[in-house]
């Protein structure tokens, strides 16, 4: 037995898109507006789902349980998983005393909080978010940033801001892999014009983090700094792609940026040195660690950096995966069929439980926290003390993660999701603009670039196709465009409130993102028109 989806239950596109779009707006609502707590407005949206999944699109009560119960799962091994250990990991460097010292290193690179904060949150996040993606990025960096003495708030925004350009190529070039499988593009061109539409951004990322901390005066000041870092990490990060592969994009396009910065702050210094408030009027001298000092301080990260970078190559992460734990879940697999014009003939959605938690970047956390805290002198029972008050503290969070998810994937499975894309697929000749909106929407609805990959990959194809736009540059728009989509998605407002120690105020955090994120959304949407009708030649030609 199948159920088939109906993207126009009203019989008018645009109320049928209106009642869509009621499950993430009632989110919104209860969060900015009612100023209710983050895990109250992910159930009330998550409620509405089922109520307008059941009463509007027609769909079976089993469905709706099975599609809450996958994303439930999703949501904790996925997406809760990973802020665990980042916070857990944070906590022994800080128990330990290592954390200080990595403080001080920054410190004695440069005390610059500008200099700082592209340090952490665009090179070393670039890089987290290349090894396992997650919340990995937003949850270590927005940790780091907090023990420098960043305000709690504006770290993460900061985080949020950063963690953008290089999401395309997040978890080893996952949704680039993913973007290939729905669309059947070749996986080295898309990769390829990705990596024509988000250098350009990668370039500017550093000036807009930094100008979102203070005014043009002071972001002048810097202004040496913020070119290196843009133009080392965007210069690499187009020639990897186009002309390398598209695993290692971000990994190697991070190390690089990183080693540069580290080379040029060894010869220039800002004229004014612009520290962070609190830590201006407490002030210490910075110690002169050893290198092994240093490599002792940092080694938790290291070892958990390098741990990511393992478990996620696909050559390794095949041997961390087991069968048994990978099943479909009855009930609902293959059960969902999607229809054209999304797809070109009726598709049943699969509905896949996915148990392997030992390939997941979480794993590769704790394990680095583990294996480091002998070395850093920490009993394995202290550790598990730590881990319990982590678990503690995280509670709320946790539930959030787990309604915005069971939210997600009820919308994707009943539709409405394919129905908010749809409208946008009725704009013209400005589709190209708006397609690569239709990625941002994407990403805000999922919470991953590979998830608006999957929902909406083919529907990019399907739709170039029909307008005589090149579907590679679309469904390359889909991905480029979402990326922007990251800062708002609810699950990152919810990590980076955790990470930052700022949970209550998802909703003023939510408020600061959102108008970068549009703004950056439609200058991507901005370039695709151009690469669409007076560049063309820029689209790379598929075999």
């Amino acid at each position: 037995m199948t159920w088939t989806q109906n993207y126009d239950p009203l019989g008018f596109w645009p109320l049928s898109t209106l009642i869509s779009a009621l499950p993430v707006l009632t989110l919104f609502f209860v969060l900015v507006v009612l100023r209710k707590k983050v895990w109250i407005s992910a159930l009330s949206g998550m409620l509405v789902a089922y109520l307008l999944a059941a009463v509007v699109f027609g769909m079976p009560f089993s469905l709706i349980g099975y599609s809450s119960l996958l994303g439930f799962v999703f949501g904790v091994l996925r997406i809760a998983w990973i802020i665990v250990a980042s916070i857990f990991l944070y906590n022994v460097a800080v128990e330990t005393g290592q954390f200080q010292v990595m403080k001080d290193s920054i410190a004695n690179l440069s005390a610059d909080m500008r200099v700082q904060a592209i340090l952490i949150a665009f090179c070393f996040g670039a890089f987290l978010e290349g090894t396992g993606g997650g919340g990995a990025p937003v949850a270590i960096a927005g940790a780091f940033l907090i023990g420098l003495g960043f305000p709690p708030f504006q770290a993460a925004t900061i985080c949020l801001l950063a963690n953008t350009a290089p999401v395309a190529w997040g978890g080893v070039g996952n949704p680039i892999r993913v973007l290939t499988g729905v669309t059947g593009l070749p996986e080295l061109e898309l990769s390829a014009m990705v990596g024509r539409i988000l250098p350009p951004f990668s370039l500017i990322l550093p000036l807009w983090l930094v100008r979102s901390m203070v005014n043009w005066k002071q972001t002048f000041e810097v202004l040496p700094a913020l070119f290196v870092a843009g133009l080392s990490f965007a210069g690499m990060q187009f020639f990897w792609s186009n002309y390398m592969e598209n695993s290692l994009v971000d990994i190697v396009a991070a190390i690089f940026s990183l080693l540069v910065m580290v080379a040029f702050l060894k010869v220039w210094r800002p004229g004014t040195v612009l520290e962070v408030e609190n830590k201006a009027r407490i002030r210490r001298e910075t110690p002169n660690y050893t290198v092994w000092q240093v490599l002792k301080g940092w080694s938790p990260f290291i070892i958990a950096s390098i741990l990511i970078f393992i478990f996620g190559h696909p050559s390794f992460n095949k041997y961390l995966r087991f069968d048994f734990l990978t099943f479909p879940l009855n009930g609902l697999h293959n059960v969902v069929l999607r229809v054209p014009p999304v797809v070109p003939e009726p598709t049943p959605e699969g509905a896949i439980m996915d148990l392997n938690a030992l390939a997941l970047p979480g794993t590769a956390v704790f394990a680095g926290a583990f294996l480091a805290m002998p070395f850093l002198g920490v009993s394995f029972r202290r550790g598990f003390v730590l881990l319990g008050r982590t678990f503690r503290q995280l509670i709320p969070s946790l539930l959030a993660i787990s309604f915005m998810v069971g939210l997600a994937f009820v919308t994707r499975y009943s539709g409405m999701d394919t129905v908010l894309g749809l409208s946008l697929t009725r704009t013209g000749w400005v589709y190209p603009f708006f397609g690569t909106l239709l990625g941002w929407l994407g990403v805000a609805l999922t919470g991953t670039d590979a998830g608006s990959n999957a929902l909406f990959g083919n529907l990019q194809k399907v739709t170039a196709e029909q307008l005589n736009i090149s579907p590679l540059l679309m469904a390359s728009a889909n991905s480029a465009g979402g990326v922007m989509g990251k800062m708002i998605d609810a699950q990152s407002i919810v990590v980076s409130s955790t990470a930052t120690q700022q949970v209550g105020k998802e909703a003023e955090i939510f408020k600061a993102v959102l108008k970068h994120s549009i703004v950056l959304a439609a200058l991507v949407g901005l370039l695709v028109m151009v690469y669409a009708y007076l560049t063309p030649w820029v689209v790379p030609t598929t075999p």
